[in-house]
């Protein structure tokens, strides 16, 4: 199913009303001024990502980078390089421990427009529950099918813990499955649908809603070690950044 798109105009109305709202590759060039130059120019950074080392189902298929800023207005800093932790509330499967992952590279943060992307993103938080500093957690991951079979969202179906989640598509390639499912996280409803085209964009009210991804699988026996699903997951949470 493809994803519910709106216009970008349209995505903070979306996460006040359903705490969830999807923007085309189309729409987020719009909503962040840049061009596909641009933001094709930050993807080869997926391509140097270190294994994760802390996968608890003892699978070798995910592969990640992650670092901190802080959006204050117009602003976007960089903080010291930290560990990335979460409670076992929200995540039962890797929560409760300290995660140090190599931070992303200098060259794709210095970026022009990195900072767009965020700010903009921070703005869009700002709007609904207003102006604050956030705290912005960035995780780039790569799933494959090494294994045969990888599992984007191992601990299931989840919340982060923070206040907003945003979920970026960089590639997908060789692969079925990575199907997105959005749930209420009081009340029946939720809607499916999959991620095809790069810079698709996905926010999530993490308050209100939990989320995951489904498996994937090689579309072939000769794709299963070059199949690979790559997503930008950003967290924006108000007060600072989450840990023991």
């Amino acid at each position: 199913m493809l994803p519910p798109y709106v216009a970008p105009s349209q995505l903070v109305p979306d996460l006040r009303a359903h705490g969830h709202g999807v923007i085309s590759p189309a729409g987020l060039r719009e909503w962040i001024a840049a061009d596909a130059a641009e933001l094709q120019a930050l993807e080869a950074s997926w391509d140097a990502l270190p294994p994760d080392g802390y996968l608890r189902d003892g699978g070798r298929y995910r592969r990640r980078r992650h670092s901190c800023f802080v959006a204050d207005g117009a602003t976007l800093s960089t903080s010291p390089h930290r560990a990335h932790w979460q409670p076992v509330a929200y995540n039962a499967l890797h929560g409760g421990i300290e995660r140090w992952f190599e931070p992303m590279e200098a060259e794709l943060v210095a970026r022009p427009v990195w900072s767009r992307l965020l700010l903009r993103m921070a703005e869009a938080c700002s709007v609904l529950k207003g102006a604050r500093p956030w705290f912005i957690e960035a995780h780039q991951f790569r799933i494959d099918t090494t294994d045969g079979i990888g599992r984007p969202t191992p601990e299931g179906a989840h919340r982060d813990g923070v206040d907003f989640v945003a979920v970026l598509l960089i590639n997908r390639r060789g692969l079925k499955g990575g199907e997105t499912r959005v749930f209420e996280a009081e009340g029946p409803n939720g809607i499916r649908f999959t991620m095809s085209e790069p810079w698709t964009t996905l926010m999530l009210d993490d308050e209100r809603v939990i989320h995951e991804s489904t498996p994937i699988q090689p579309l072939s026996a000769d794709a299963q070690h070059s199949a690979h699903r790559d997503t930008l997951v950003l967290t924006f949470r108000q007060g600072g950044f989450q840990g023991p």
